[in-house]
C-alpha cells in the first residue's frame, strides 16, 4: 500500500490548477450562502402575507393568488423565490453527488438529470407565474371563475 502525497494548498501546481478558468466550487459555495440569507426572507415573507395576514390558510385559492400576481411586485417576489430556492436545491444536490457518486459515468448522468430537472422546473414555473390569466375571453363565460364576471 502506497501513500499518496497531495501538494501543499499553496505549490506551484495547485497555483497553476487553480489559474485555469472560473472556480466553480468557490462560487458556488458563496452562492448557497447569499441565496440562503436571501431565501429566508422571501420565503418569511410568502408565509406571513399567506397564512398570517388575512383570513389564513382558508383563504388561498384561485382567486387570491390570481389577485397577488395582478401585482409586479409579487411578480417579481415569487419569481425570485421559485429561480433562488430551486437553484439553491440544486446546487446543494450537485455538491451531494459529487461527493457521493464515486463512478464518473454515474455522476455524469446524475448532474445532467439535476441540471435538466432544474432547467424544466424553471422555465415551467416562470410561465406560470408570468402568463397566468385568471379571465381569459372565452365562449362560455360559464366556465369562467365567479370573480370575472361577464367579460
Amino acid at each position: 500500500m502506497t501513500a499518496e502525497t497531495v501538494p501543499a494548498p499553496r505549490s506551484a501546481n495547485a497555483a497553476r490548477k487553480s489559474g485555469r478558468g472560473i472556480n466553480w466550487e468557490k462560487w458556488g459555495w458563496i452562492y448557497m450562502r447569499v441565496s440562503g440569507v436571501i431565501l429566508i426572507i422571501l420565503i418569511f415573507g410568502h408565509l406571513f402575507v399567506n397564512l398570517v395576514a388575512g383570513d389564513g390558510v382558508s383563504a388561498i385559492d384561485f382567486a387570491f393568488v390570481a389577485g397577488k400576481w395582478a401585482d409586479p411586485f409579487w411578480v417579481v417576489w415569487d419569481t425570485a423565490l421559485l429561480w433562488l430556492a430551486l437553484i439553491h436545491g440544486s446546487n446543494g444536490m450537485r455538491t451531494l453527488v459529487n461527493d457521493y457518486a464515486t463512478n464518473p459515468r454515474v455522476r455524469k448522468i446524475l448532474l445532467g438529470a439535476i441540471f435538466a430537472s432544474t432547467a424544466i422546473l424553471l422555465v415551467l414555473g416562470t410561465l406560470v407565474i408570468y402568463t397566468l390569466d385568471p379571465c381569459p375571453s372565452i365562449e362560455d363565460v360559464s366556465l369562467l371563475p365567479s370573480f370575472c364576471g361577464a367579460n
